[in-house]
């Protein structure tokens, strides 16, 4: 008698869609969470951004008056107070500036001796020590605002933690990053300092 009752029930349990929109509801909120908070996420990164570009432009262009040393405290405040409301939840900040005597020496590495024709320096070679530091840098940049007429970039580091739990859900990095930089040169208020050059042969 069962088993003549069994095949009846099992197709009217089939097309019984009654409950169905909890399962079906259970499955879809984890992707639409994840969808959701990486659209608000995304969007907070790009706000600061843009606040940072706008904030480093400004400060950047205030540091390169006669003015700018003894106003870095205050214009990295200015920086920070800008990217404070916005990075909402324990912001950490780095800045750093380097200066250059020209834009062409942005980035660019100290002259070496390549003893080996290995297109690398190595730790015996000799250099050309133009920041003063008595060791090889890929940088020739100088720390520091420089003087009138130097290059200066301006770099701020902001550290974060994301409001939204996107990235606790995917178990990833919770704490978000956002850089920005900007390369002006120093109002004419003197001369421009000269640069000492030495050579340095440390296997020598």
């Amino acid at each position: 008698m069962i088993w003549r009752v069994l095949p009846g029930f099992a197709r009217r349990l089939a097309g019984d869609r009654q409950g169905a929109t909890l399962p079906e509801f259970a499955i879809v909120l984890p992707t639409f969470l994840v969808l959701l908070f990486g659209i608000f996420d995304l969007g907070q990164g790009i706000y600061i951004r843009s606040v940072l570009q706008g904030a480093i432009l400004d400060a950047g262009r205030d540091a390169g008056l006669e003015s700018g040393v003894s106003q870095q405290s205050a214009i990295d405040q200015y920086v920070r107070d800008q990217l404070t409301p916005i990075a909402i939840s324990n912001p950490a900040f780095s800045v750093e500036r380097l200066n250059y005597s020209g834009f062409n020496d942005v980035g660019r590495p100290e002259d070496f001796t390549d003893a080996n024709n290995n297109d690398q320096y190595d730790v015996d070679e000799c250099f050309t020590d133009e920041n003063g530091n008595n060791s090889w840098d890929g940088d020739v940049g100088k720390g520091g605002l420089g003087s009138a007429n130097d290059v200066v970039v301006y770099s701020v580091t902001v550290t974060y933690d994301r409001v939204f739990p996107l990235w606790r859900m995917i178990d990833g990095e919770q704490r978000g990053s956002v850089s920005s930089s900007t390369a002006l040169r120093n109002q004419p208020f003197g001369p421009q300092a000269t640069r000492v050059k030495k050579q340095v042969c440390p296997g020598a």
